[in-house]
């Protein structure tokens, strides 16, 4: 089995091919064996948005935040997510909670 590094690596190369199905299995295979790594639901949330599985989106920009919920961050990239599941669904119920963590985001410091 690969180690998360090189399975990451791979995650990646495939990211910056131009491969993002291919990408999101190998993230999704790093986060079997350690879910708790959030630069990857970081990289599903996009992922998943460009190929229009927008719940799948949210689902992981949402656990990135529940990962490291004083991360600014994830909130930000996580109103984006909200905010591009709305332009593709029209569901009212993104671009509230798009507010909800920008609103968030912005009561935080920027972490070092």
């Amino acid at each position: 089995m690969a180690t998360l590094v090189e399975t990451f690596k791979a995650a990646e190369a495939f990211k910056r091919e131009g491969k993002i199905l291919e990408a999101i299995d190998k993230y999704k295979e790093l986060l079997a064996q350690d879910d708790s790594h959030v630069l990857s639901h970081l990289t599903l949330a996009v992922l998943y948005g460009k190929v229009g599985q927008h719940e799948l989106a949210v689902k992981h920009g949402e656990r990135a935040c529940e990962l490291e919920p004083t991360d600014k961050f994830n909130f930000t990239a996580l109103s984006t997510t909200y905010q591009k599941a709305f332009e593709a669904t029209q569901d009212r119920a993104f671009i509230f909670k798009a507010e909800e963590a920008k609103t968030r985001a912005n009561t935080m410091e920027w972490q070092r």
